[in-house]
């Protein structure tokens, strides 16, 4: 791992700093000495290296100036990657409330290197003959440059002459939403930048070379090269070659993913290929009069030497003496090399030789026609092309190939192509590039002509019995058996090599835009835009919206409406729904408003969906009499005169939480710090029982009000109409009659992460063995945390059912016969039920002792056996009416400690609380 200049200061020391603000005078004095301990033993030039506020933040500390770096630390909680910068001539660091005249000059001086271009190509274009790209460029934490001094690009082959090329600037929202940043604003960051290929000649002819793209950006004292990056999509993710016309072709990409331009004139390129029942064709072309190409020579990717093939002279069937023709053939037998039908791709190399004895790698002709050859075994051999226009041989697993796409006025994509493979039973699946979430589609397949064809509605998509357009992000298109147990056997969707420039394909469709792109060069995927404005997305954005608009919002009048927040606008669920039924059950004349993420939770009619952290849901923050949530609103939030907001919680503890972490590694004591603020904004906070109370006390600093008054959510045990919800339930999922359900839902660990805030599935249940012995009779509810990713195997295929989208997990626990949990708290929940609960606690220990600690002996209080292996699983639920009975005693108690109140009032009781509060203030 490389060595970060912070890594100079010592673990502990940097932890007490980060907390600084959090430490009693005492502790931060002991600081003040431990570091000026480090500091004399330091590296002077060491520390000198740390970033710019980074140095500051330690100059301060060797000066003891305690207030100042305090105000340091807090602006830069505020700011975590961006600074201000003043002077017009020497650039230094400027922190709001610091005198940086007082430091040295050595400190708040900005080098070079601390002053980057931040530059990308968002697009790259072709259009009447000249290279056009599109993208932004700005200095970090610059975000307007020295005065008026313009920005400038030039083209520069190694020790060449500068070529000035036409720089125009655009605006750009994106600069200022990809800088991740709130400080500053980028948006003049933008530009367009025009590239005619005919100032590469040289004296009028084009010679073979490559040039990189410079672009000179303002800053103060002069200006600062930078270079323009790729994206991972798109023209601007891949490379491209252009007929430059006289046999010259025109290569814009990447190296080292910097924008470049190189000039190939090919002494003989591939024009075509066809095949016999054994080889394969390949045409090619070379200048008359030029070298003299003898022979292909094709080798192994990762292997040497290669087979060579003659090049044999061909008649020129259109008549162009400008160029002569060759052919050769290679036996399929050659280029089939995999053993097994799903080995990964083999790829081959192919060079041209020519009689002077020199080689070049072997590109096509712009406007090459790829093609796909069957082998046996499932195999076929694919030849095509890439970016770079550099002849592509693969031995592979049949792939599906799209040759035709369009929108229709209906906002439908038409999807169609070849698979070499069998289709009959194939279906098409989205499957999102981050989340894993999948739509499984039907498709057309016709078997005479090998072709599919799919009809895609992104903004009809059907969750449940819901219609919900796509997420956003990323949906890669892949086949996949009827009967596949998971995503291993999947065929990627690819577009056919000549038909990328069709790329994107763009429609906007219910008020959402989507977009047919590529990566990976011709791997497709239909994008699904952001439901947010350009002038709502971005932490900078944001923070206009909190700290801007917000403050006028609360200007405004209150409006009669119930703001309702559950888990961050992901559901229309738990107890937030179960106040909006109340509300409704009474006749309260109120607007009832719901916060809605990405616009994928289906509401009933007469609730207004707000979608979160747009514009509209600050204005229904701040001026909502009621506001109903579950979770945090964040330390910025200020409840206004005559607002009632309520924080219903989401869960009985078992895990620990908030300050009853501390002297963990797990406490996080600027959170803890800023809990009595947060939980001063609540009126009340909801209580499920007399357990829980004193825990919500300590562990969120609560100095306000406490209603132990049960959780709403778990009034649905007790209603009246709970058999026909759960007969609902089970049609909607399509549950068999007669089969029993088995819920599993586990919780995260923290130590199985793909990244610091989405988790790995920790899948310890055999779920091919637990179909094999329960499936007659059963069926498996797998219900992951929303905070996991992954695939679930066998969902879809009659025992596993994937239910991770279901609404609300209140309505699973009503046509659940046995819960399999481990440490969540979901177990609290459905002890209201009476039913068989299963704790599979293979990691007991680890989880406990080191990931997090428990409010009480689990252990002894769990109403069901801790259970190691998934074996043991399968065998108890088979007999989880017995487990049931062994542990009755044991549940009974768990029911009386944790499930009181469980009298079905628990919503009632909230309600009354809050409409007493709203009547005194309205």
């Amino acid at each position: 791992m490389v060595a970060k200049p912070e890594d100079i200061i010592p673990q502990e020391l940097a932890r007490r700093l980060r907390f600084l603000p959090e430490a009693t005078d005492e502790d931060r004095q002991a600081f003040l000495d431990a570091a000026a301990e480090f500091l004399a033993a330091a590296d002077s030039a060491k520390l000198r290296k740390l970033s710019p506020v980074a140095r500051v933040k330690w100059e301060l500390v060797r000066e003891r100036r305690l207030a100042d770096l305090l105000t340091v630390i807090d602006f830069e909680r505020v700011n975590p990657s961006a600074f201000p910068v003043r002077g017009r001539l020497r650039p230094y660091v400027a922190i709001p409330g610091v005198d940086s005249r007082s430091l040295p000059a050595s400190v708040t001086r900005l080098r070079l290197r601390e002053m980057p271009v931040r530059a990308k190509a968002t697009e790259v274009l072709w259009q009447d003959g000249k290279i056009v790209v599109h993208g932004y460029a700005f200095v970090a934490n610059l975000p307007n440059g020295p005065g008026a001094l313009p920005r400038l690009a030039w083209l520069r082959a190694p020790g060449g002459r500068r070529i000035p090329v036409r720089f125009r600037a655009q605006e750009s929202l994106r600069a200022t939403r990809d800088s991740k940043q709130a400080l500053h604003n980028y948006d003049n960051a933008g530009f367009e930048i025009t590239i005619d290929p005919a100032k590469l000649k040289s004296r009028g002819k084009w010679k073979s070379g490559t040039w990189g793209l410079t672009l000179a950006l303002p800053r103060p004292g002069g200006y600062v090269p930078g270079k323009a990056q790729r994206v991972d999509i798109g023209s601007a993710g891949h490379s491209q070659s252009r007929s430059l016309g006289d046999g010259a072709r025109l290569i814009a990409g990447f190296h080292e993913d910097n924008f470049q331009l190189s000039i190939d004139i090919p002494e003989a390129e591939v024009t075509d290929q066809t095949a016999t029942a054994d080889a394969l064709r390949l045409g090619l072309r070379s200048p008359a009069g030029g070298k003299r190409p003898t022979k292909l020579r094709v080798v192994r990717k990762g292997q040497q030497g290669g087979v060579e093939y003659p090049l044999i002279v061909q008649e020129a069937g259109d008549g162009d003496q400008r160029w002569a023709r060759w052919g050769a053939e290679i036996p399929f037998g050659d280029l089939t090399v995999a053993t097994e039908p799903t080995e990964k791709t083999q790829d081959f190399i192919t060079h041209i030789e020519f009689a002077d004895g020199s080689s070049r790698r072997a590109t096509v002709l712009e406007g090459f026609l790829p093609g796909r050859y069957l082998r046996p075994g499932g195999r076929e051999i694919a030849v095509t092309t890439d970016g770079p226009g550099l002849l592509k041989l693969h031995d592979r697993a049949r792939q599906a190939v799209v040759d035709r796409m369009e929108w229709t006025r209906e906002g439908v994509l038409l999807v169609e192509g070849s698979y070499t493979g069998p289709g009959d039973r194939k279906r098409f699946v989205l499957r999102h590039g981050e989340r894993f979430e999948e739509h499984v589609l039907p498709l057309n397949w016709v078997d005479s002509e090998s072709r599919f064809s799919v009809r895609i509605a992104p903004d009809r998509m059907a969750s449940y019995d819901a219609v919900l357009p796509l997420r956003a992000g990323r949906w890669y298109f892949s086949l996949r058996d009827q009967d596949a147990w998971g995503n291993k056997g999947d065929v990627p969707v690819k577009l056919r090599a000549d038909l990328i420039d069709t790329l994107p394909l763009k429609k906007r469709v219910a008020g959402r835009s989507y977009a047919v792109n590529r990566r990976y060069f011709d791997r497709l995927f239909l994008g699904s835009g952001p439901v947010l404005r350009g002038e709502e997305r971005g932490a900078y954005r944001q923070r206009e919206l909190r700290q801007v608009h917000t403050p006028a919002f609360k200007r405004e009048p209150l409006t009669e409406t119930v703001f309702y927040n559950s888990f961050g606008g992901k559901q229309f669920s738990d107890s937030p729904r179960a106040i909006y039924e109340e509300f409704v059950r009474r006749g309260v004349e109120v607007e009832h408003l719901w916060s809605v993420a990405d616009a994928q939770v289906d509401l009933p009619p007469g609730v207004r969906p707000v979608e979160w952290h747009s514009r509209e849901w600050y204005e229904a923050l701040a001026r909502s009499r009621y506001v109903v949530t579950n979770v945090g609103l964040g330390d910025w939030y200020e409840r206004r005169d005559g607002q009632c907001v309520v924080q219903t919680w989401h869960g009985t503890p078992l895990k620990k939480i908030g300050a009853d972490l501390l002297g963990t590694p797990k406490a996080n004591l600027q959170y803890i710090a800023s809990l009595p603020h947060r939980f001063r904004q609540f009126d009340f906070v909801v209580s499920p029982n007399a357990f829980t109370t004193p825990i919500m006390r300590n562990a969120f600093r609560c100095e306000g009000e406490i209603l132990e008054s049960g959780y709403p959510r778990n009034d649905i045990f007790h209603r009246p109409d709970r058999e026909k919800i759960a007969q609902r339930v089970r049609a909607t999922l399509g549950i068999p009659e007669g089969r029993k359900v088995v819920l599993y839902a586990p919780t995260w660990r923290d130590d199985q992460r793909h990244t610091a805030s989405k988790f790995k599935l920790d899948l310890r249940v055999d779920l091919t063995a637990a179909r094999e012995a329960l499936s007659d009779d059963h069926v498996f509810l797998f219900r992951k945390h929303p905070k996991i990713l992954d695939a679930i195997p066998g969902a879809g295929q009659g025992f596993v059912y994937d239910v991770s989208a279901y609404p609300d997990i209140a309505e699973l626990y009503l046509i659940t016969d046995v819960l399999i949990t481990d440490y969540s708290s979901v177990l609290f929940d459905f002890a209201h039920s009476g039913r068989p609960m299963l704790f599979f606690t293979y990691d007991l220990e680890h989880y406990r002792d080191t990931l997090r600690g428990f409010y009480f002996d689990f252990t002894e209080k769990a109403p069901g056996p801790l259970i190691k292996t998934s074996a043991e699983l399968i065998h108890a639920i088979r007999t989880a009416e017995s487990v049931r009975r062994t542990y009755d005693e044991k549940y009974a108690a768990f029911v009386r400690e944790f499930c009181e109140p469980s009298d079905g009032l628990a919503t009632a009781r909230v309600v009354d609380r809050m409409l007493e509060i709203g009547q005194a203030r309205g």
